[in-house]
């Protein structure tokens, strides 16, 4: 008789059907969770040991209905849902909601033909301790956010938000916002030699003295720098000293969840959820050669561990395509530095080595073959030899009357590439021929000024870098993490991909160190993170976890509530704008979108308008301005204030600067160029030409 597999995604689906006998199998996708814990409800018996109380949502009960009729159908049902604590609660959730009484739960790393053949000759019961695991971080964020949320909404305002591991990501941020703000910039200058030896040239900083080495802010002003310049320029300097030393530099370990997203960001400026969504493409399977097959192993996960039968593949592609000198002796073997990775998991790679970016480019989407390429290269990178590179420090002395200066080049020859052939992270010197004690010509004397600068805003890289760092969320988390600031209103990406706080994020933030300091505790987060992962491996009964957190914080928040008093955010700041409607002026109010203009008679009066803070009239209607607002996914856009009636709408900033063809206003298309708002009109500028 058949045997029902259930699956997530449709797409999951077809490729999984794609490589079974569909006499012997038939694959159905059950649309993710089927059960949850109700919206409108906290859901959990606090009193009752946490018991969870799930319900299936109104919006699949029909579907939900059509399942079970189909399992009544099979004797035996295979469940296949991801390999993580998610997927294992998915499982549950499949086999307690339709009633699944013969099962069988597969899970595997990929979705190959080999790996869904091996995981049917290998199955298991249900993980009960991983799906305690998920439901105690499910409880633990819903009695977070059903109980402070509420607060927010009576001691700030309706429509905010408070969550265990978001609370902290927001502290990340503001923190660093403050320490910019408190951040006063130094002026420094350095000096660069240029050197010439037989028509050769080359650069050394200057470092050190006579015996005294400079540290950054030695020279604060010009004038302490200038005379260097006016007693060296046109004269002879010598060859001090050479040294060489060789080094080895290692290929990168293969991607994980966070370093995938972080490279994605760095390299085509991807979101976290951006890269996730495409990735989980390439893993549910494309359509090759008239062949459905994942192309990408499972992308959530902390393990850098690969298969052996993954390895062999890489090394044999190397030698074939690349060379066999490039073909350690040896497996290279990564091991995660965190104590709590799943090392039975596996990192993310290629499903096939020969399955080259430019061999699949034309089945991909120009994203998908972004990331594609990506983890292909560093799959293959990881596998191949170390490269050896010789690095070059040449000493350079310039001496005066009283003074010796002198300079430092660092140079390095690639001596052999290595993994350097396909990623070429480090650029090689050109070889300068010199010896010790050779003189060379002092061309010139080039003085730089220089600023300090503040610590740099977390980007969608640097803040999982961070979040992982501090313990805070896992691998299946961080896109989550940051999506839900951006879609809560709590920050926004400036023009730079940077993360910058809105008032409503600097209120809330505030608000929530100052009275609940544990939410927002760094090492609280990791501790609970800690946990849950010992819930996973049995060291932790999953009710006491949440006893220990639960039950101080309730005790806190109702002290809270008797102690907070409800903050104004009005601040009876009027405005010199009156309302078109009563004739009353316009007061400065606050949402969770940041502050607007408001009649001060509402709700008698309900007039509102946004705060013009860009000063900048609509090009379109002549008559609005252009304003700062906010879609419905958190993207920041700037469109007319008169919409509807005007629809003038772009995704950057505007900028003063008006465009000489139709006077549009102009906007950045990158560091190098600003262009037209226009999109009819095809002019553009180079900044750095407009500077001058």
């Amino acid at each position: 008789m058949k045997t029902l597999v259930i699956v997530e995604s449709p797409a999951k689906a077809k490729t999984i059907g794609s490589f079974l006998d569909s006499k012997k199998y038939k694959v159905i996708a059950s649309m993710g969770h089927i059960r949850n814990l109700p919206k409108s409800t906290l859901g959990v018996d606090v009193e009752n040991n946490f018991e969870p109380k799930y319900i299936v949502p109104k919006v699949k009960i029909k579907f939900v209905n059509s399942l079970k009729k189909e399992v009544a159908g099979y004797d035996n049902v295979i469940l296949a849902s991801d390999e993580d604590r998610e997927g294992e609660a998915i499982s549950w959730h499949l086999k307690e909601a339709l009633n699944i009484k013969n099962y069988q739960r597969i899970a595997f790393h990929e979705i190959t033909p080999q790996a869904i053949e091996e995981a049917i000759k290998n199955p298991r019961q249900i993980d009960m301790d991983m799906v305690l695991s998920q439901q105690a971080r499910r409880i633990l964020d819903r009695l977070v956010g059903y109980k402070l949320s509420p607060f927010l909404w009576k001691k700030l305002f309706k429509g905010l938000s408070a969550g265990r591991v978001q609370t902290p990501a927001l502290r990340l941020i503001v923190e660093r916002e403050k320490e910019i703000g408190k951040f006063k910039s130094e002026e420094y200058w350095s000096a660069e030699g240029n050197f010439s030896k037989d028509k050769k040239t080359y650069i050394g900083n200057l470092f050190k003295i006579n015996d005294q080495s400079l540290d950054k802010l030695y020279f604060k002003k010009e004038d302490e720098v200038k005379k260097i310049q006016t007693d060296l320029e046109g004269k002879k300097g010598i060859i001090d000293k050479i040294n060489k030393s060789k080094s080895i530099k290692k290929p990168y370990p293969p991607f994980t969840t966070s370093t995938l997203q972080q490279s994605a960001y760095q390299t085509y400026r991807f979101s976290a959820k951006k890269t996730m969504s495409v990735a989980q493409k390439l893993y549910e399977g494309k359509n090759i050669d008239g062949k459905h097959i994942g192309l990408i192993t499972y992308m959530r996960t902390d393990s850098l561990n690969l298969s052996k039968s993954a390895i062999m593949n890489a090394r044999e592609f190397i030698g074939k395509s690349i060379g066999d000198q490039y073909v350690p002796s040896k497996f290279n073997m990564y091991k995660s530095k965190s104590k709590l990775a799943q090392e039975a998991h596996e990192a993310i790679r290629v499903t096939d080595a020969f399955k080259t970016p430019e061999k699949i480019k034309e089945y991909l989407t120009t994203d998908e073959f972004k990331i594609y390429t990506l983890i292909w290269k560093r799959f293959i990178a990881c596998q191949m030899k170390e490269a050896n590179i010789e690095k070059i420090s040449i000493i350079t002395k310039c001496e005066n009357e009283k003074d010796n200066y002198y300079f430092k080049t660092d140079l390095q020859i690639i001596k052999f590439d290595g993994f350097l052939k396909i990623m070429p992270i480090a650029e090689e010197s050109d070889n300068i021929k010199i010896k010790e004690g050779e003189q060379i010509d002092i061309k010139k004397i080039e003085l730089k000024q220089h600023f300090t600068e503040p610590p740099a805003r977390f980007n969608d890289a640097s803040l999982i870098k961070t979040l992982e760092k501090f313990g805070i969320g896992r691998p299946s988390t961080y896109a989550l993490i940051v999506s839900i600031l951006i879609e809560r209103g709590y920050v926004n990406y400036n023009d730079g991909h940077a993360f910058i706080p809105t008032d409503i994020g600097l209120k809330t933030n505030n608000m929530l160190v100052e009275n609940f300091p544990n939410i927002a505790d760094y090492d609280l987060t990791k501790k609970i993170e800690d946990r849950l992962d010992k819930i996973a491996d049995k060291k932790e009964k999953w009710q006491k976890v949440l006893a220990d957190f639960y039950f101080p914080f309730e005790k806190t928040l109702e002290e809270k509530y008797e102690k907070i008093e409800k903050v104004d955010l009005t601040n009876n700041e009027t405005t010199n704008e009156v309302c078109p409607n009563c004739g009353t002026t316009l007061v400065i109010k606050m949402s969770r979108f940041g502050k607007f203009m408001a009649c001060p008679n509402f709700p008698k009066c309900k007039f509102t308008k946004s705060i013009n803070e860009l000063n900048i009239p609509c090009p379109k209607c002549k008559t609005g301005h252009i304003v700062r607002k906010r879609t419905k996914r958190g993207k920041t856009v700037y469109g007319c204030d008169q919409y509807p009636k005007c629809d003038f709408i772009v995704n950057k900033k505007p900028l003063k600067e008006k465009c000489p063809k139709c006077e549009y206003p102009l906007i950045s298309k990158n560091k190098k160029t600003k262009k037209c708002s226009n999109k009819e009109c095809d002019y553009e500028i180079d900044i750095k030409s407009n500077l001058q």
